[in-house]
């Protein structure tokens, strides 16, 4: 099959399915689609139908017979790419799944590979890496603009001729997509490659022949789709994908669902994608058209307040950081809406996310530190300049950075894509009270830290049209540098709120490798070495009192040159 199966929403099933209920609208999980593509060339296939189908015969011929599971050494040998790869894929399938009952959702980093990934788990996200990412859109007022970002194209020559944030908003002055567009975007990718993806997980009735007509599809198989879709129903999150559907909805849950046919499903699934696609289609109209909401959380980057934080109003979704300019953000868990973060915009300042996170992405961001608490699943950091990134988390991926510093407890490889310049990665340099307690809360070992181990994949991203400008072939990405032992400090969270009586973490969870051990103590002895002279210096008192007010006009020019002044002025403010 050379293209997708074209969809129809006329049947005489679906003509006998009641309308989808408006407070149970479906939404594309969105995880898969942003923490779940990989840029390996052997991954994305032209037609995917055709590539997957063999390939399920051949990883079901070699799993498990009962449980339907494969190893990255099976994954290997079927997609003949690198056992690394290969366990990459595994890895990166866990931080996306979305059944907490699944055996890899709760592994250990190291037992990962031995539970293995179920085979339809595993066929559904290979076939959403053929995926391509929403473009950039254009500034609503791009003169506005002209002054601060330049117009060069990116299209003009190598990537390394622009910065991250220059290739992000080049070429006509763009910025990343509203929440809004990519889930449009992602249910009209759905819509369109519905079919073939049912014909995946389908089975075919025997004695019926061949042909669509003939397929099926199983309670056990339909709920695989929760991978992709979700419904809101008011925020329930944990009800199964099947009680939304009509034709398992009732079932007897000690009788097997009768197996329903494919095309059924298909109707019944593009009725709900396509009203899905209305509602976002009328709020945006009613966007345009009426007053600006307080709590819209579609907000392009560049038009948020420069304080703002927006909190979206469902557990399905993301509390959004942006446009924080020149100052200190402070923000624990009981601030926070749902379990993922979002920072993006955020240019000179320092930010706080001191909470037990699922997912965190931080976006366009430049000369800020941003520290986040502890994230189970997956962190990215995409197109940033000059930003400190402190956190305890199960992986990180970095694309398209420079000149950034990684401070990480990390039980997986650090990966790093794209187009990365003077990168470095170091070991985890701070704690907060409740920083183990929500480590444990998360699934983030403390006695693992892969920090020094980075995974560099292709310069070029498949997935991203604007990864690909004329020149330049799909080259190495550029690795990460491990910082200088010397230039290793700790970095200090003050106490906002009193918590440190409450919390349990009282150091640095993670140990420190010997070399940074030592330079710390070695800094920490020459310091005491200078305060012992400085004290016994044979200075009269209006000397000593000269070179304590030098000593305090230096401290205070680094103070203003470093922008840590702003740190003072936010903590004598609360």
């Amino acid at each position: 099959m050379s293209d997708p199966i074209e969809t129809s929403t006329s049947s005489s099933n679906s003509a006998k399915e009641p309308s989808p209920n408006p407070l149970s609208l479906l939404h594309p999980r969105r995880e898969p689609f942003e923490h779940g593509l990989l840029p390996i060339p052997k991954l994305v296939f032209t037609d995917p139908t055709q590539s997957l189908i063999p390939l399920k015969q051949s990883l079901l011929s070699s799993s498990d017979t009962t449980t339907r599971r494969v190893d990255s050494a099976s994954l290997s040998e079927s997609l003949q790419i690198s056992l690394d790869h290969a366990r990459l894929v595994l890895d990166t399938l866990a931080s996306v799944l979305h059944s907490d009952s699944d055996p890899v959702f709760s592994s250990k980093p190291e037992d990962i590979d031995s539970v293995a990934a179920d085979v339809h788990d595993l066929l559904l996200f290979l076939y959403i890496q053929s995926y391509k990412k929403l473009l950039p859109r254009t500034h609503k007022d791009s003169a506005a603009v002209a002054d601060v970002w330049p117009s060069t194209s990116a299209f003009d020559g190598y990537l390394s001729a622009l910065s991250p944030l220059q290739l992000v908003r080049s070429n006509s002055r763009r910025l990343m997509p509203s929440q809004a567009d990519e889930e449009a975007h992602q249910l009209s990718y759905l819509q369109k490659h519905l079919a073939n993806i049912l014909s995946l997980l389908a089975e075919p009735v025997e004695g019926e022949g061949e042909g669509e007509e003939s397929l099926v599809l199983t309670m056990d198989r339909f709920e695989h789709l929760g991978f992709l879709i979700q419904f809101d129903d008011k925020g329930s999150g944990g009800t199964q994908l099947s009680q939304h559907a009509p034709f398992f909805a009732n079932s007897d849950p000690d009788m097997p669902a009768v197996p329903v046919p494919a095309a059924q499903v298909h109707d019944w699934l593009l009725q709900n994608i396509a009203s899905a696609l209305e509602h976002i289609s009328e709020r945006a109209s009613l966007k345009e058209n009426g007053p600006a909401s307080a709590s819209d959380q579609d907000v392009a980057m560049a038009d948020a307040c420069t304080t703002s934080i927006k909190a979206s109003p469902s557990a399905r979704g993301s509390s959004f950081i942006e446009g924080i300019s020149k100052s200190s953000l402070v923000k624990q868990a009981s601030d926070l809406k749902g379990s993922s973060v979002k920072v993006l915009n955020c240019h000179d300042s320092v930010i706080y996310i001191l909470a037990p996170l699922r997912y965190a992405t931080i976006y366009g961001c430049s000369d800020t530190t941003i520290v986040i608490g502890a994230v189970g699943k997956a962190v990215r950091v995409e197109h940033c300049e000059r930003v400190h990134v402190i956190t305890a988390a199960k992986r990180i991926c970095i694309a398209n950075c420079r000149e950034c510093v990684f401070f990480l407890g990390v039980n997986q490889r650090p990966l790093i894509v794209g187009d990365n310049h003077k990168l470095q990665v170091a070991p985890y340099n701070t704690f907060y009270a409740h920083l183990e307690e929500h480590m444990n809360d998360v699934g983030v070992e403390a006695t693992i830290n892969r920090w020094d181990e980075p995974l560099t994949l292709g310069v070029v991203d498949p997935h991203d049209s604007l990864s690909h400008p004329a020149g330049v072939s799909d080259v190495q990405a550029e690795s990460a540098m491990r910082l200088d032992p010397d230039q290793f400090t700790n970095f200090l969270i003050p106490d906002w709120f009193g918590g440190e009586s409450s919390g349990s973490t009282k150091g640095n969870p993670f140990p420190l490798p010997d070399v940074y051990s030592m330079a710390q103590q070695r800094n920490q002895k020459n310091l005491g070495e200078i305060k012992q002279l400085l004290r016994e210096a044979p200075l009269e008192e209006n000397r000593k009192r000269e070179l304590s007010s030098a000593l305090h006009v230096y401290f205070k020019d680094w103070l203003y040159a470093s922008g840590n002044i702003r740190q003072l002025y936010c903590l004598q403010g609360d």
